[in-house]
């Protein structure tokens, strides 16, 4: 399921915020804006680089803007739980609207998922989904946070409200119909993974979860097609890996449902 596994904020958002985040930087002739795009540019391509790029920019005034960009960096470095904690206070400290702060508070998140805290990421995308109650995005997210914590029924509830707006949702069908599936309700499951992939006949993780299905049902060839199937068409994907151990663990004999990836 394809959430903001490092989301980096819309720059549109940036942008209302610059006047505000650029202090000393725009008395000495920075330009914010450019600052801020280059800076993230080397926080998602070369981590340390933008680091140190964003600590440089603090002394010069950087404001909010490069404690962002140092948050991002610390998560692209694998330091999660750090980078988490910073933009976690960043989206404390700052003045901002609603839905930038919710932003803010789900990238924070999304750290604290990847450094394995998935009850401080669930309560911080309830707090975003409080600021911003239409941003769908978020109860993706939580639905990641709660299915790590076993809360598979809040789980179906949070894609739920996501699919009654937008039924075409693949990546919640799926997750949804997962959830379905370790609550033992199969035929809901089923349900799911036929709407899902009806929109897309070639979605990984609706096959790969489709072939977890087969397998509880007994029909091992129909399983082996379907987990070959993700390995053929996307190889390099967490899917395919998660196949190729299913596949393993049904030709030894083992049971052959290990679970989707949690995040990707």
């Amino acid at each position: 399921m394809k959430t903001r596994l490092l989301p980096y904020l819309v720059l549109t958002l940036v942008v209302a915020q610059l006047s505000v985040l650029a202090g000393v930087a725009a008395a000495q002739s920075i330009d914010p804006r450019r600052e801020y795009h280059a800076c993230m540019d080397e926080a998602r391509s070369n981590p340390k680089l933008g680091f140190d790029h964003a600590v440089h920019w603090l002394g010069l005034g950087g404001g909010d803007a490069a404690r962002h960009c140092q948050g991002v960096a610390l998560i692209g470095m694998g330091q999660h739980a750090e980078g988490a904690r910073r933009i976690e206070a960043l989206a404390q400290d700052m003045r901002a609207v609603s839905g930038f702060r919710a932003e803010l508070l789900a990238q924070a998140a999304q750290g604290w998922m990847l450094a394995g805290n998935a009850q401080q990421a669930e309560a911080l995308l309830t707090a975003a989904i409080k600021l911003d109650p239409n941003d769908l995005e978020l109860r993706l997210d939580r639905s990641q946070a709660l299915a790590q914590r076993g809360d598979f029924a809040t789980v179906i509830a949070d894609l739920s409200t996501v699919l009654a707006q937008d039924p075409t949702k693949v990546d919640a069908l799926v997750f949804r119909a997962s959830a379905y599936r370790q609550t033992g309700k199969t035929d809901l499951a089923t349900a799911d993974l036929v709407a899902a992939l009806q929109l897309n006949p070639s979605h990984p993780e609706a096959l790969l979860e489709r072939g977890m299905l087969n397998r509880l049902a007994g029909n091992a060839a129909a399983a082996r097609r379907d987990w070959l199937s993700v390995i053929e068409r996307s190889p390099a994907s967490p899917a395919a890996k998660v196949a190729q151990e299913n596949l393993e663990r049904m030709d030894s004999g083992r049971d052959g449902t290990k679970g989707l990836p949690k995040v990707k």
